[in-house]
């Protein structure tokens, strides 16, 4: 499965993935793009990177000037706090700096600033880091990172899979810009759905890293992850081109819209095939939100169990749910068709893929 290693690295909390230098060096550059001056005279933190592993403390220390940066920071967890300590052990870097401390190393995060040219060559770049020893381990919910991150004004990173949604919270609750990576998936979390909805974040550029880096140096390919921002961007208010309902029905799916038996929507199964026309409320797969245009469509819920924005127009029993696999499966079990959208055919109740509810803005709802 494309997601098999992004569910491993969760269930294991082996979190040791890091984003490769190209791939940031994409993204950051659709921003700068879109906004020269989007880091001018700012503090960038970058909260799980240790520069000897990381490339966002490498990137972003050699383009400081570029960038016009007021301030870098970056911390790293002790090698004892990592789950995963294969393939780490103490650098050349470490080892000849006189801040060295054969004890701390093991058990200290540590914490890395540039600020200015320090080597005396007249550029800023990575020799010019200072480094210490944290006093604890580096870990973000620490009160000394969570003081750097009051102090600084933009977060970036590629988090802990694990902790993904306690590390959005993080940085939610301190009101900063961000961009981070992830799964998905994690679009669908209830903690991280109405921040989407509500237009406090949104996809990045890049669709997400495909190839990570393991601290042994192999190559992890993984499918299924994204950039997570709330920084401005020019594709997010590109239109998406869309053929009329008619058009759809004759060039593509060549049969009408169905709707679901527990929502006021219809399925779209492709982002291609999203009518221009329809007035109603349509359920599209989450890769929409790649294509997402705010001044063009109204997200207004998400196909989902708990019924989160009241948007159910039937909910199932036990019992249905049972009787729906047997039908389905010839064998007894239970179907949770509340989990998503249900369309009947031929009498067998099938549930779709995770779904997103939009609306057009341009066009009035039916009432």
């Amino acid at each position: 499965m494309v997601n098999a290693h992004l569910t491993q690295a969760k269930n294991i909390k082996n979190d040791e993935f890091y984003t490769q230098y190209h791939d940031i060096e994409k993204e950051i550059n659709s921003y700068i793009e879109y906004n020269p001056d989007a880091f001018k005279d700012k503090i960038i933190l970058l909260p799980c990177d240790d520069p000897e592993w990381s490339n966002f403390t490498k990137y972003f220390a050699q383009n400081f000037k570029k960038f016009k940066l007021k301030k870098l920071i970056s911390t790293s967890y002790a090698i004892e706090s990592k789950t995963y300590k294969e393939g780490f052990q103490t650098t050349l870097f470490e080892k000849r700096s006189p801040n060295f401390d054969k004890k701390k190393t093991r058990i200290n995060g540590k914490i890395f600033t540039l600020t200015k040219d320090k080597t005396g060559d007249n550029r800023i770049d990575i020799d010019d880091l200072d480094w210490q020893y944290l006093e604890g381990d580096g870990d973000f919910r620490s009160k000394e990172v969570k003081k750097l991150r009051d102090e600084a004004d933009i977060i970036i990173t590629n988090p802990p899979f694990s902790l993904f949604k306690e590390f959005l919270a993080w940085i939610i609750e301190a009101k900063k810009q961000f961009l981070i990576l992830g799964n998905m998936n994690a679009i669908t979390y209830k903690e991280v759905f109405p921040l989407i909805k509500e237009n406090k974040m949104w996809l990045g550029v890049i669709s997400g890293a495909r190839t990570y880096i393991k601290p042994d140096k192999t190559k992890q390919t993984m499918g299924n992850t994204c950039w997570f921002t709330n920084f401005e961007h020019g594709r997010r208010h590109r239109p998406l081109p869309l053929m009329t309902e008619a058009e759809v029905i004759k060039f593509a799916t060549k049969k009408q819209f169905e709707k679901y038996d527990n929502y006021d929507a219809i399925e779209v199964s492709s982002v291609k095939n999203i009518p221009s026309d329809y007035k109603g409320v349509m359920g599209v797969p989450i890769s929409f939100l790649d294509k997402y245009n705010p001044e063009q469509f109204e997200i207004i819920g998400m196909c989902e169990n708990e019924d989160l924005y009241n948007l159910k127009t039937k909910i199932y029993t036990t019992a249905e749910c049972k009787k729906a696999y047997i039908k389905k499966f010839g064998k007894k079990g239970t179907y949770d068709l509340n989990a998503s959208g249900v369309i009947t055919n031929e009498g067998i109740q099938e549930k779709v893929y995770q779904r997103i509810l939009i609306k057009h803005k341009r066009i009035k709802s039916k009432k």
